[in-house]
């Protein structure tokens, strides 16, 4: 009896610890981070997240802000768009706001009221600038994007859990719309 107590309670520290090393819990938390941390090629910031339109018009914010979700998507954003670079060029993006795919419905009741509804009049919206520069800090490429996946639930879907699938999915497009440099074959590399 007194192994399984000890067991319990060390189970029960690991825990608590594991939650403290884990980061930020809200994306509005002070001390959650702005930016990727620098390394590699892409350099990857963020506006404030409280006032992204995900959590802005959200019908339940404080479930909006929950996780680490901007954090996840700009990094998903940085290993995507290093590939399509070119060595010595960089990039810089600067998210202005996310809208994720979905919302919550609290007129569904309360055991409901935590539930992200995935319909399709809440597509998955995404702004941002970027700045693409060469090997002597040249500016090459810039835009500013505002994506929105209108069509976000049709065609064939693999079974994906990833609460970021949608968003990923605009990423992958842009990347491989806009990064791919028209004047040289990115396969060459």
């Amino acid at each position: 009896m007194k192994r399984f107590g000890v067991f319990a309670l060390s189970l029960a520290a690991l825990m608590l610890a594991g939650t403290a090393v884990a980061g930020p819990r809200r994306v509005t938390d002070a001390d959650a981070p702005r930016s990727l941390p620098a390394e590699g090629p892409v350099s990857i910031s963020w506006s404030d997240p409280a006032e992204f339109t995900e959590i802005k018009r959200s019908l339940n914010r404080w479930e909006a802000e929950r996780g680490n979700w901007v954090y996840d998507l700009a990094n998903y954003m940085r290993q995507r768009s290093q590939d399509r670079l070119l060595p010595g060029e960089t990039l810089d993006i600067h998210i202005t706001d996310i809208a994720r795919a979905g919302n919550y419905e609290p007129w569904r009741g309360l055991w409901l009221n935590d539930v992200r509804m995935v319909r399709d009049i809440y597509p998955p919206r995404l702004s941002f600038t970027w700045r693409k520069l060469d090997a002597d800090g040249r500016v090459i490429d810039e835009g500013e994007q505002k994506l929105v996946d209108m069509a976000f639930q049709m065609g064939t879907q693999p079974l994906n859990s990833d609460p970021l699938r949608y968003e990923k999915r605009m990423v992958d497009r842009w990347v491989q719309r806009d990064l791919t440099d028209r004047d040289r074959d990115v396969s060459a590399r």
